[in-house]
């Protein structure tokens, strides 16, 4: 659609950032991929085409635009608008834990909770003693962190900078998702200590134990998935679908997850609004729900010693899940 707006006529950067308030809200757009508001959704696409830091002071946006980046922004705008498509795809970057990933439609955009337990360095659910290691021993004992479901690599790459001495695989059963997620271990040159792969779950996991793994796995039941706004059928959908209780994939990581695990190991599961729906299918378990301070919810921890004791039950539990594929942030 062609957007009513004012011809170009020494727009200031704060008019186009107002413009595109205005439309959006008209358009009665979606916001939940790195912004939850018209203003802030515009002033991104702005600065994205003027190629401006987000460090920048207030001052600049008096400053004016060109006709030829105006025309630009509008058209973003456009384009924001007719395909209902996230801003981050329109960029090829979003932000998570403080740090720019490169991202595109065969990812998931980061908007993750877990940023906030890597901020913490996953304090107090990784051994102290595994964190705060700087001996010379670290270089043969590092810590070891898989990321399922990478996506992007936004979590695992964003463990690997906040925990220095740890060493961290990336896995998704999606090809071009890794090849994006390779870009960003490219782009942060973590090529030492950062790998990505292709696998199904465990299936073509390097063998080796891990300290943490964390995943954010598809986890969207049925009726989420139709109740979505056109936003998020924008994104890849074997990132969000897991079957009817959103819970597919889930179900095969607690079962499987153990063998993988250090004995003082933890896997972190982020599930949303299916926990509900895990707490269904396993009334026995108190399930640790994690709080979190700036907003998010459904992620819960298990040790290895939690998932070994119940592991009977995960094994009993049947499911009709064949060949799962898993996109997230």
């Amino acid at each position: 659609m062609k957007i009513k707006c004012a011809p170009f006529n020494r727009q200031s950067i704060q008019d186009c950032i107002d413009i595109g308030e205005e439309v959006f809200i008209e358009a009665e757009l979606f916001f939940g991929h790195g912004t939850d508001n018209a203003a802030d959704e515009a002033l991104w696409l702005v600065f994205y085409q003027l190629e401006l830091s987000w460090a920048v002071s207030d001052a600049i946006l008096q400053e004016l635009v060109t006709e030829p980046d105006y025309n630009a922004i509008i058209a973003l705008y456009e384009r924001r608008i007719d395909e209902r498509i996230p801003a981050a795809y329109l960029t090829g970057e979003a932000w998570f834990a403080g740090l720019a990933f490169t991202v595109n439609a065969d990812v998931l955009v980061p908007r993750s909770p877990l940023a906030e337990l890597i901020n913490m360095r996953f304090s107090p659910w990784l051994d102290a003693s595994l964190i705060n290691d700087v001996s010379e021993d670290t270089a043969t004992k590092p810590l070891n962190i898989l990321d399922l479901c990478t996506g992007s690599g936004c979590i695992g790459i964003a463990s690997a900078l906040y925990l220095e001495h740890s060493r961290v695989v990336l896995s998704d059963i999606c090809p071009k998702a890794v090849d994006v997620a390779k870009q960003n271990i490219e782009r942060y040159q973590l090529d030492a200590r950062v790998s990505a792969v292709v696998s199904d779950l465990f299936i073509d996991i390097p063998e080796q134990s891990f300290d943490l793994i964390v995943s954010n796995p598809p986890y969207v039941d049925a009726n989420d998935l139709g109740d979505m706004p056109p936003e998020y059928h924008a994104e890849p959908i074997l990132g969000l679908a897991s079957g009817g209780d959103g819970l597919d994939f889930t179900r095969r990581l607690l079962r499987q997850a153990p063998d993988y695990l250090s004995e003082k190991g933890a896997l972190i599961v982020e599930v949303g609004n299916s926990a509900v729906n895990l707490e269904m299918a396993f009334p026995e378990i108190s399930f640790l729900w994690l709080e979190f301070e700036f907003g998010g919810h459904g992620v819960f921890v298990m040790t290895r010693a939690d998932l070994l004791a119940h592991r009977a039950l995960f094994v009993s539990f049947t499911d009709n899940s064949q060949h799962l594929a898993c996109i997230h942030n």
